[in-house]
């Protein structure tokens, strides 16, 4: 007897949500390999259905600021609802040795990077191997016992190898350029200009974290905004303005409105941001060593704590020794008190700035000596430790944001998880206009959650637990979270890099 499915999947009679359309009504979705065949009512019917009713169905959330890049951080992120993880702040370098590694192990989510402009730097002007096999978040804390790459400007020489090696990344393939410009300060803006120009180029994005972190000028950070601006208005190049929330500190107001000036003129400018009050880095980041480092952030020294161990510390010569030992590992600095009113407020300016994105800024997950964690273990361990923002910065916002205070409607809430953030790396790689979106023709990373469960549930005390409410999330057709589940030899993560030039 013939096979009278039609579709090999069909997700039935759930909430259906298309961002880019507006489309939010019961219907069901046919799926045929790793695309979507059709959105509907009364679809024929499937080799495997699922019943969604009660349940919304989304194009997966695309995390444009996802530092963990392995099957751990790949699986937490999954129960978060992502489905497209990509490491573009800081970027890789190089940029082709990163993808045969990431390919080589296998993805549960699709993956891409952005060239490494840091990198770069450090191998300009200290000499750092760029072979020496280390991941992205390690090659942040490398060279700290040569600050020259973070505190002094390139020479026109030095600045012609930064400019060389950035641009070979981009022609392996990176979606654009990673620049952690908080991190390397002494980068002066005639090395700014032509990295920025490169970019505009191959029409390709910066990520862009800005300069100073600062509520106090000069080295404010409004004056890293103005910066920025100016950058995209004399080179051209699209500034995507790397978590607003963290960043701007205490002024969040004034920065966003800088951003809504900025793109109100045509500027391409665009932002991101997470919902959280705390942040994270290396321990080696310059900006702690600042000797008004208080004065300037309105945070002390006891606001930094080690993700590992949960140490805070006193002042600034007690981190500076942490520092000299360990300086690559993982801090959590808690800049924002979100119980207060006012502390909440600036949070959600960022949070729901127009056309912004939701982005997680995940950080690796680390044991408890401070090094990084890439095994399969699943549950995650409870010794194994990130940030919660590594597992639940989407359900967390959903559960807030839009179910709890109804701040947000439910079809711009899932435009800034999904539809903003594919349009914000469109322009480089075609493979975008197939993501973020739910309609005949995109690729099958849908989510199926329960409104009223979606829930965060990571800590700060305990960090390991995923989040709840995602019942199913498929990554190319394929499921990697089944009724709730994680499907644990799913590895349907594919690598998308920009269209060849």
């Amino acid at each position: 007897m013939a096979d009278a499915a039609v579709f090999d999947l069909v997700i039935r009679g759930g909430r259906v949500v298309d961002p880019e359309t507006g489309h939010d009504a019961v219907a069901d979705v046919g799926i045929t390999g790793d695309r979507i065949a059709a959105v509907g009512p009364a679809l024929a019917a499937g080799r495997r259905e699922i019943d969604a009713a009660g349940l919304v169905v989304a194009p997966g959330f695309i995390d444009l600021h996802a530092h963990g890049q392995s099957i751990p951080a790949d699986r937490m992120q999954a129960f978060d609802g992502v489905t497209t993880a990509l490491e573009l702040e800081v970027g890789a370098l190089p940029v082709a040795a990163w993808y045969d590694h990431q390919q080589a192990a296998g993805r549960v989510l699709n993956y891409g990077a952005a060239a490494a402009w840091l990198f770069a730097r450090k191998a300009a002007m200290i000499g750092l191997d760029l072979n020496n096999g280390l991941p992205p978040i390690a090659m942040m804390g490398a060279g700290a016992n040569d600050m020259r790459w973070s505190v002094d400007a390139a020479t026109p020489a030095q600045t012609e190898t930064i400019v060389d090696l950035t641009r070979r990344g981009l022609d392996e393939g990176a979606l654009g350029i990673g620049i952690p410009h908080g991190y390397a300060s002494g980068a002066g803006l005639k090395e700014m200009s032509r990295i920025c120009a490169l970019a505009a180029a191959y029409d390709r994005p910066t990520y862009t974290h800005i300069a100073y972190m600062s509520n106090i000028d000069p080295r404010s950070s409004v004056q890293a905004y103005v910066q920025l601006i100016g950058l995209a208005g004399a080179t051209g190049a699209h500034m995507h303005i790397c978590h607003l929330n963290s960043t701007s500190l205490r002024d969040i107001e004034e920065a966003a409105g800088l951003i809504r000036t900025a793109q109100a003129q045509g500027l391409p400018v665009t932002t991101e941001a997470y919902p959280y009050g705390t942040g994270s880095t290396v321990l080696s980041a310059g900006f702690f060593m600042e000797s008004d480092f208080a004065e300037r952030t309105g945070t002390g020294y006891g606001a930094i704590e080690v993700v590992s161990t949960g140490r805070r510390f006193a002042d600034r010569d007690e981190l500076a020794a942490a520092r000299a030992e360990a300086p690559e590992s993982l801090v959590l600095w808690h800049f924002l008190d979100t119980d207060d009113p006012h502390d909440t407020k600036l949070l959600d300016i960022s949070v729901t700035f127009p056309g912004g994105a939701i982005a997680s800024d995940a950080v690796p997950w680390s044991n408890p000596d401070g090094s990084l964690y890439d095994g399969e273990d699943w549950p995650l361990p409870a010794d194994k430790s990130s940030h919660p923002r590594s597992s639940g910065t989407f359900t967390r916002f959903l559960a807030q944001w839009v179910r709890e205070r109804e701040v947000v409607p439910l079809v711009e809430a899932m435009a800034k998880c999904s539809l903003i953030p594919a349009q914000i790396v469109e322009s480089c790689s075609s493979a975008f206009r197939r993501k973020g979106r739910l309609q005949p023709g995109c690729d099958a990373d849908i989510v199926v959650f329960d409104l009223a469960r979606v829930q965060d549930r990571a800590t700060f005390e305990a960090m390991h637990l995923p989040a709840e409410g995602m019942v199913h999330v498929l990554v190319n057709g394929e499921a990697v979270i089944s009724g709730g589940d994680l499907v644990r030899d799913a590895r349907p993560g594919r690598p998308i890099r920009s269209d060849p030039r």
